[in-house]
């Protein structure tokens, strides 16, 4: 009697250990509105890159991600900054109205598409380098500065030397975790801007609508010193409920530059899917 008393309390033991060892595991993958997504990583580990899928459920105030240290670290915005960009050039004057024509200068440029005169949302869409470096020099530093301030966009470092190139390569920095709260203050009329600001960015950033969706958005890819990273950033709005996205991703070591610039979109919507967000 006294031998299965003695296992019956090792047994209770044991169990309680296993389910406080269970709690644990739990606490360490939902973080108050945190949760982690092992179906993110498996999709990364198979695409060959390396980095995070974070997306955030606006109803429920909920982040999805498979590593949210990653969202936490700070990267060159690329041209992700092409948001703020065009909302500061708006603001400022700089960019009259979105029927501004950014001339083609008639020199050879790094994509066909910005070998032609473009209005402001094709120069967006395209991601027209040229075109909004031009925009930041006529903003210039101190203003840029300003409304970067104003705006509460990551933590750039712009001065009259790097003007037209701070977003691309240096020290300025904006995480994940970051680009949601700026993208969320835009969706929900946050930001100190203009209700016509407003109203141009919404139409420049729309990529795909259908009679069940809308997903509006922009990608990134900067190459500091041979170290890729790209971005795809944004939101998809359904009738009931919008989720934000903020992918970053880098390549292995060995990569084709096409397919990871692909990946960028593909890898966010697989995680929208695994989400049951999308079909």
């Amino acid at each position: 009697m006294k031998i299965t008393t003695l296992t019956l309390l090792l047994l209770l033991c044991f169990s309680c250990k296993d389910r406080s060892q269970i709690a644990k595991t739990e606490t360490q993958k939902t973080d108050n509105n945190k949760i982690v997504k092992p179906e993110f990583q498996s999709i990364i580990d198979s695409s060959d890159v390396k980095g995070s899928i974070l997306i955030y459920d606006l109803n429920k105030d909920i982040y999805y991600s498979n590593d949210f240290e990653w969202s936490n670290k700070g990267n060159l915005p690329a041209s992700t900054f092409k948001i703020a960009n065009s909302i500061i050039g708006l603001e400022t004057g700089v960019i009259e109205n979105d029927s501004i024509i950014f001339k083609w200068d008639g020199e050879k440029k790094w994509l066909k598409n910005w070998e032609q005169d473009l209005i402001l949302r094709d120069a967006f869409q395209f991601s027209c380098v040229h075109c909004y470096q031009e925009v930041a020099r006529k903003v210039g530093s101190k203003k840029m500065n300003d409304y970067v301030s104003k705006l509460n966009y990551g933590n750039l470092k712009i001065d009259s030397t790097n003007i037209d190139k701070f977003w691309l390569e240096g020290e300025s920095r904006i995480s994940q975790m970051e680009q949601i709260d700026f993208l969320k203050r835009l969706y929900n009329f946050e930001l100190p801007i203009s209700k016509r600001t407003e109203s141009i960015m919404r139409n420049i950033m729309l990529i795909e609508e259908t009679d069940q969706y809308k997903i509006s958005g922009k990608s990134g890819l900067s190459n500091n010193n041979g170290e890729y990273n790209g971005w795809f950033v944004g939101f998809v709005e359904f009738k009931n409920n919008t989720y934000l996205f903020a992918t970053n991703l880098e390549p292995e070591k060995e990569f084709d530059i096409n397919s990871f610039i692909e990946k960028r979109l593909d890898l966010t919507l697989l995680g929208l899917r695994k989400l049951n967000v999308l079909k």
